[in-house]
């Protein structure tokens, strides 16, 4: 079954790297292998390429040994003979998936009925759980709230995942739009794409015309408080506070403004700046307001790479907020102006929605 992303590799040593996940033929070499391209990834980030560029490159990198892993996991198992696919969903749907992550996926697969259904998942639950463990073997940490094709909540038939995502929209409470912030970034990542892209067809078909559902998006999605003082200044919470959580505060700001743009214009891509880019007009964004948002976003994605790289050179494990102290003028500098283009978004949103 083929695999493909949108990642062009920009140099030899990148090539030569694909070519070794290419050649994987052993699950029991995958952890060492993971090890080799975590080590590579942060090569890349500290030879100064944008943010952007950089979680692209990195998802990438994690897509082909995933990829590779379901395929030989695959051949250890006598699947049935019908279409099937796995998802990627959040921050590696997105293409956004930086050094410290977790597993966010799903398996789709086609059923004449629920019975077949059931029958099937029984099936595929075996395999999706030995492919969710090598992952986490190659240091793809299980996720802790279960989402992963293993659990069978998320394991479902064609019908079923249309069922749970028309559910989502018509009612729309708290743990749905949670779910909407994971699961509406879906992306095929192997196996029969059709089925994940007919979903997705689905999805925006509902989305697109429920102002109501946007709008309680638009909500949640603001609540998400922009660090920075009534002056403008970015603010950490001072001596006694634990840095900024940059994701929580930055880049999901970004993310959640992008993704409701994106379910408001029917616009099919799930990665943020090209949400940014293709549905921002729409929304209401000037050609140079997107472009401003676009940098400002890809800044924090480098903030954050590379705080992670000095946390876990230090024998962190690169989950702590970001001090202020510890930036030098012009990153701080960066940072604030960052910060205020995501508290545009978010007036954006207020006024979109009447929030």
């Amino acid at each position: 079954m083929p695999f493909s992303t949108e990642i062009a590799f920009p140099c030899k040593k990148l090539a030569s790297t694909e070519a070794a996940l290419s050649a994987l033929s052993d699950l029991q070499a995958a952890p060492a292998l993971a090890r080799q391209l975590s080590q590579f990834s942060h090569q890349l980030a500290a030879s100064g390429l944008s943010g952007e560029s950089t979680t692209r490159i990195i998802s990438g990198l994690n897509d082909r040994l995933t990829a590779r892993i379901i395929e030989l996991t695959a051949r250890q198992h006598r699947l049935p003979p019908v279409p099937w696919c796995w998802l990627a969903l959040g921050s590696e749907g997105r293409h956004e998936q930086t050094f410290v992550t977790d597993q966010d996926n799903g398996l789709i697969f086609s059923a004449a009925d629920r019975q077949e259904a059931e029958a099937l998942r029984e099936i595929f639950l075996p395999f999706a759980q030995q492919v969710n463990q090598h992952l986490a073997d190659c240091g793809f940490k299980l996720c802790s709230g279960e989402i992963m094709a293993g659990n069978p909540a998320w394991c479902l038939s064609h019908d079923e995942w249309k069922s749970q995502f028309i559910d989502w929209v018509r009612r729309p409470e708290p743990t749905a739009l949670l779910n909407a912030s994971i699961f509406f970034d879906l992306r095929p990542l192997y196996g029969d794409f059709a089925l994940a892209e007919s979903l997705r067809t689905l999805l925006l078909s509902m989305t697109s015309v429920t102002p109501a559902f946007l709008h309680l998006m638009g909500a949640n999605a603001i609540q998400a408080m922009v660090p920075l003082s009534f002056l403008g200044e970015v603010s950490d919470g001072g001596k006694s506070g634990d840095g900024i959580d940059l994701k929580k505060y930055g880049s999901r700001i970004f993310v959640d403004a992008a993704r409701i743009f994106a379910l408001a214009s029917g616009t099919k891509t799930v990665n943020t700046a090209e949400r940014l880019r293709e549905a921002g007009l729409a929304s209401g964004l000037q050609a140079d307001e997107i472009a401003a948002v676009d940098a400002a976003f890809s800044h924090i994605l480098r903030l954050r790479l590379n705080h992670q790289m000095s946390e876990i050179a230090a024998g962190g494990d690169g989950s702590h907020g970001i001090r202020m102290a510890l930036l030098h003028d012009v990153d701080k500098a960066i940072l604030r102006e960052s910060l205020k283009q995501a508290r545009r978004l978010q007036q954006r949103l207020k006024l979109n929605y009447s929030l």
